[in-house]
């Protein structure tokens, strides 16, 4: 067990064993030299038992607190995508971009309060020298499923 995992495991956190299902023309993620680039995270990928809101618009039917902790089980979802595909999360050698989409109310303004759920998480798994990142935080009108958040993110690895 890498350090990582062990970081991982200190905080509790249990990665899941269910991924993103590749399609024909598409895949859960795409290494490219040392840029690994993760689809487009969403809740529909969560757990039945995450606890977490599968569906939703955040300022209608979901608190910002509601947000924050479906981006948080988002950002858990991805390590799992990324421990497949990697094998060891001790590789990823920086979080480079996040991007956060917010299905929410016009009159939602606070999408990166949200996505700071994703931020935070990387933070605490990663530490200070990795997780350290671009983002974007966007409302959005929909998502597919009615999901209340969709993640998308880059990560610089070791090969």
């Amino acid at each position: 067990m890498g350090n990582v995992e062990r970081r991982i495991a200190e905080l509790g956190i249990i990665l899941p064993g269910q991924l993103i299902m590749p399609a024909a023309n598409r895949v859960s993620a795409v290494l490219a030299g040392e840029m690994l680039y993760l689809s487009g995270h969403g809740a529909g990928l969560l757990d039945e038992d995450a606890g977490v809101p599968r569906r939703g618009k955040l300022g209608r039917d979901l608190t910002e607190a509601q947000g924050y902790a479906v981006a948080r089980a988002i950002a858990i979802k991805m390590l799992g995508t990324l421990k497949h595909h990697l094998g060891e999360l001790d590789r990823v050698r920086r979080v480079v971009k996040v991007l956060g989409m917010v299905n929410c109310v016009p009159e939602f303004e606070r999408h990166n309060m949200v996505v700071n759920g994703v931020s935070e998480l990387l933070f605490e798994v990663f530490g200070p020298q990795i997780a350290p990142h671009a983002r974007s935080s966007v409302g959005v009108a929909g998502l597919v499923e009615d999901q209340p958040v969709e993640v998308e993110s880059i990560f610089h690895v070791s090969v």
